[in-house]
C-alpha cells in the first residue's frame, strides 16, 4: 500500500521504473505525437496490453502510454488548452494519489479540508470576491459552469415562481426561463441546461464581433425582446476566454445588464482566468468580481494535472440549494464540535483532493511566477501572429487576446473556398499521421464554405519563437503536399477517363 509509514518503500522502486518507462516511451516517440493511423495505433495498444503480465505490466505500459501520447511539452503540440504541467504539480499530484484524501468528510481528509478551504479563498481575492465568498474544487469548466446555472436556476426562477426549485423541480407554467450567452460560448452552457430541465433550446445565442466577443448593444436587445416576449432571464453568462481566440467579453457591461434584468451573472473564465495572474492581462478581466460566480481552470493556464477546475461564487448564502446533510458523512452534532465538511459545495460525494497540487505550486511560485509563464506564453502567441502574417502561404484571423489564434494555408492561385477548407482539415490530418505536429481545426460562425481554420493553442511557456515558426513552416509543408496529393489525384482520375474514353470508342 502507498499512504503508511512503509508506503515510501514500496513506491521507491515502481517510481524509478515508471520514470524510466516514461523516458524510453517518450525516446520511443520522438515527436509530439506517434507517427501512426488510429488504427495503427489502437492495434499496437490492443497487442501490448493482451501481453502485459505480472511486474513487467508496469514498464510495459508506461512506455506504451508515454509512446502513444500526445505531449503538450513538445512544442510542436499546441492544438488544444492541454497544457504541459508544471513538474512541481505532478509531483504534488503524487502525494495526493499516494495518500488518496476523499474531500466528502474531516475524518477522510483532516489536513486537505483545511487547505482546500485557504486555497479557495486565495483564488477568491485573485478575483476580487471579498471574505464571505465561497467555492469548490471540480472537474473542469464544464462542471463549474452546470454549478454556475444550478444556482441561477434555483435563486431567479425561485424568485420568479415562489417555489424551491431544487426540491420541487422546473416550473411548468409561468414565465419561460431563458440563459443568454455569445455565440462563441462553450457547448456546456446548453449541456447544463438541458441537465438542468430547462432545455438547451432556452440558450439564446448572443451575436458576437470579428474576434468573437459578445456584442453588448446584441445582448441588451435580446434581453429587451425577452422582456416584451414575458420571458424570464435566468442568467447572463460571459465568457473570458473563448476557446477558438481566447476573446474576453465586455464584463462589466455583461454585469450592469444582467443586474438591470434580474438575471444571475455568470462568467466562464475557465482559460481566461490565468490572465489574473498576469499583470500585463489582468486588466483584460476587470469587472470579473461583479459576477455572481465564476468558473477557473488551473488545468490550462495554471499548467496542473487534470482535473484543476475551480467554482467560486461571490456570496456563501447562494450556495444554500446545494447544502446537503449526510449522516454518515456530516453530521450536525460534528459541524458543531469544529469537524468542518465541503460536503454541500460539490455536486459530487467521493473527491480528490486537486486543490493541493494548485496550493503546492501557487507556494513555491507564487503569483509572480506563473505570471511570468502567462506572459511567456503570450509572448509567444504575438511572435506567431507575427511569423502567420509574414508568411506568403498562411492567412491570420485576429490578432491574439491570450495565447491562442486562428489561422488558415491559403492554396496557391485559387480562391474556391470549399477547396480551401479541404486542404486545411486534410494537412493537420497529415501531420497527425507523419508525428510531426498537433494542430488544433475550429470553423468560424456562419454558414457555407471557407469557414475552416487552424489553431494554434500556445500553453508552453518554454517554447520559443523560433519553434512556433517551425510548427507554422510544417503547416505550410503539409498544406503544399496536400495540394499536389489533390492535383495529383486529379490528373490520375483524367488519365482513368481517358482510358475508359478510348476503350468505349468504336
Amino acid at each position: 500500500m502507498s499512504g503508511s509509514a512503509d508506503g515510501p518503500g514500496a513506491l521507491e522502486p515502481l517510481l524509478r521504473a515508471a520514470l524510466a518507462a516514461l523516458a524510453e516511451g517518450a525516446a520511443r516517440r520522438g515527436g509530439p505525437v506517434p507517427a501512426l493511423e488510429p488504427g495503427e495505433l489502437a492495434a499496437r495498444v490492443t497487442g501490448e496490453y493482451a501481453a502485459a503480465r505480472g511486474a513487467a505490466a508496469l514498464p510495459r505500459l508506461t512506455s506504451l502510454l508515454a509512446y502513444g501520447s500526445a505531449d503538450p511539452a513538445d512544442p510542436l503540440c499546441a492544438a488544444h488548452l492541454h497544457c504541459p504541467p508544471l513538474a512541481v504539480a505532478v509531483a504534488a499530484d503524487l502525494a495526493v494519489s499516494a495518500l488518496n484524501p476523499s474531500q466528502d468528510s474531516w475524518d477522510q481528509a483532516p489536513a486537505a479540508t483545511t487547505l482546500e478551504t485557504l486555497l479557495l479563498a486565495e483564488l477568491a481575492g485573485l478575483v476580487g470576491y471579498g471574505e464571505e465568498a465561497a467555492g469548490v474544487l471540480t472537474s473542469g469548466g464544464t462542471e463549474s459552469n452546470l454549478m454556475g446555472l444550478m444556482l441561477a436556476r434555483d435563486r431567479v426562477l425561485g424568485r420568479a415562481s415562489g417555489r424551491q426549485v431544487e426540491v420541487e423541480g422546473v416550473p411548468r407554467h409561468g414565465p419561460r426561463p431563458r440563459v443568454l450567452t455569445s455565440a462563441a460560448a462553450h457547448f456546456s452552457v446548453q449541456r447544463a441546461a438541458a441537465l438542468l430541465g430547462l432545455g438547451e433550446d432556452a440558450v439564446v445565442a448572443v451575436g458576437i464581433d470579428h474576434a468573437q466577443r459578445m456584442d453588448p448593444g446584441a445582448l441588451a436587445a435580446a434581453l429587451r425582446r425577452c422582456a416584451d416576449a414575458g420571458e424570464l432571464p435566468v442568467a447572463v453568462v460571459a465568457t473570458a476566454g473563448t476557446t477558438d481566440t481566447g476573446t474576453v467579453d465586455p464584463l462589466p457591461e455583461c454585469a450592469r445588464l444582467a443586474t438591470e434584468y434580474g438575471a444571475w451573472f455568470h462568467v466562464d473564465a475557465a482559460y481566461g482566468g490565468g490572465a489574473l495572474l498576469s499583470d500585463r492581462l489582468a486588466p483584460l478581466l476587470d469587472g470579473v468580481g461583479l459576477a455572481d460566480s465564476v468558473s477557473l481552470d488551473w488545468h490550462k493556464l495554471g499548467w496542473q494535472p487534470v482535473a484543476a477546475g475551480v467554482f467560486l461564487v461571490r456570496r456563501a448564502e447562494t450556495y444554500a440549494s446545494l447544502a446537503r446533510r449526510a449522516v454518515y458523512l456530516n453530521p450536525g452534532d460534528d459541524e458543531e464540535a469544529g469537524y468542518p465538511s465541503l460536503l454541500g459545495l460539490s455536486l459530487r460525494t467521493t473527491r480528490r483532493a486537486d486543490g493541493f497540487s494548485i496550493a503546492v505550486t501557487l507556494r513555491t511560485l507564487g503569483r509572480e511566477g506563473l505570471g511570468r509563464m502567462v506572459d511567456a506564453c503570450h509572448d509567444l502567441a504575438l511572435a506567431g501572429a507575427a511569423a502567420v502574417r509574414a508568411h506568403p502561404r498562411l492567412e491570420l484571423h485576429a490578432d491574439p487576446v491570450l495565447t491562442a489564434f486562428l489561422f488558415r494555408y491559403v492554396p496557391r492561385g485559387q480562391s474556391d473556398p470549399g477547396r480551401a477548407d479541404r486542404i486545411n482539415t486534410a494537412l493537420r490530418r497529415r501531420l497527425l499521421r507523419e508525428g510531426r505536429a498537433v494542430v488544433g481545426r475550429t470553423e468560424l460562425p456562419g454558414e457555407g464554405p471557407g469557414r475552416v481554420r487552424l489553431k494554434l493553442t500556445l500553453l508552453n511557456p518554454h517554447a520559443t519563437p523560433f519553434d512556433v515558426e517551425r510548427l507554422l513552416n510544417a503547416v505550410a509543408d503539409a498544406g503544399l503536399a496536400e495540394e499536389r496529393a489533390e492535383e495529383r489525384a486529379g490528373e490520375l482520375a483524367d488519365e482513368r477517363a481517358g482510358r475508359r474514353a478510348e476503350e468505349d470508342s468504336p
